[in-house]
């Protein structure tokens, strides 16, 4: 089974630990690309690199350049605008969240509190989106 690349756009140190905490429970095989800023993030996806992600995990509350920036941007690119994108924030507001299904996000789940809940949510991440769905391939 080809492993699912995934690129995760997250700043909190411990946040990320878990998100790789609830991956590495699962049962999915993935490679996991972490960046902490969205200007970092906006590079990487530009780069001419041989293997896109086949989804973004992208949190809203980023240094340089913040979550809604980056999806922008993403959506706006002929190259990478098919790729999945799960808005995964504290955030709750109902600006942020018509903001990003107005960008067109895939998703808007606003990350738990608990650390329990919060591997649940991405136990939840990885049924749906990497055992479910079926996502675009990349030339």
């Amino acid at each position: 089974m080809k492993k699912i690349q995934i690129l995760l756009v997250e700043d909190n140190d411990g946040d990320i630990l878990l998100i790789k905490e609830a991956l590495e429970e699962g049962r999915i095989p993935y490679e996991l690309q972490v960046i902490k800023n969205g200007h970092d993030a906006i590079l990487f996806l530009d780069k001419d690199i041989g293997q896109k992600p086949d989804i973004i995990i992208l949190d809203i509350n980023l240094p340089k350049k913040n979550g809604h920036e980056v999806l922008k941007h993403i959506k706006q690119s002929e190259e990478i605008k098919q790729i999945p994108v799960i808005m995964l924030t504290t955030s709750s507001t109902p600006k942020d969240i018509q903001k990003s299904y107005r960008e067109h996000a895939n998703c808007y789940i606003t990350k738990p509190v608990g650390g329990i809940e919060f591997l649940k949510v991405i136990s939840q991440i990885e049924d749906f989106w990497l055992s479910l769905v079926k996502l675009p391939t990349h030339n």
